[in-house]
């Protein structure tokens, strides 16, 4: 049966260094899809970079709605604008950062229904990931 999710029924995820929106995960029905609303705000002065994360066991496919700014993956930098589209592979260590003057605002896919027990998120970081 098909199910209609709105944006006020989300669930606002507590992450470090942006808001993040879960609209569909395995907590509202969804059998092996998570997809995230997710706004990365433009830097302060003085702020200290959120440090990157990973998945393990999935890949994360990031649409970028709009902005500007910048993912930084184990192997390389990737500029990001409007329509453009990235796809981590398992386990790489990445963090997208927005290099804009107003909001990031990214859909978030991941092929899995629960990726909490597959994420692990680092809090601060002072630089980028390394490529190995």
């Amino acid at each position: 049966m098909a199910r209609l999710f709105t944006q006020a029924q989300a669930k606002q995820l507590g992450l470090p260094g942006r808001k993040s929106l879960e609209i569909v995960s395995g907590e509202n029905g969804a059998k092996g899809v998570t997809m995230r609303l997710v706004e990365i705000p433009v830097p302060q002065p003085g702020e200290a970079p959120r440090g990157p994360h990973q998945h393990s066991g999935h890949e994360e496919c990031i649409y970028v709605l709009s902005g500007q700014g910048t993912t930084f993956a184990e192997t390389g930098e990737y500029p990001l604008q409007p329509g453009d589209t990235i796809l981590i592979p398992p386990g790489e260590k990445h963090v997208t950062r927005n290099t804009g003057n107003t909001p990031l605002l990214l859909l978030c896919f991941f092929p899995s229904a629960d990726i909490s027990r597959s994420t692990v998120e680092s809090a601060v970081s002072s630089g980028t990931p390394k490529r190995p």
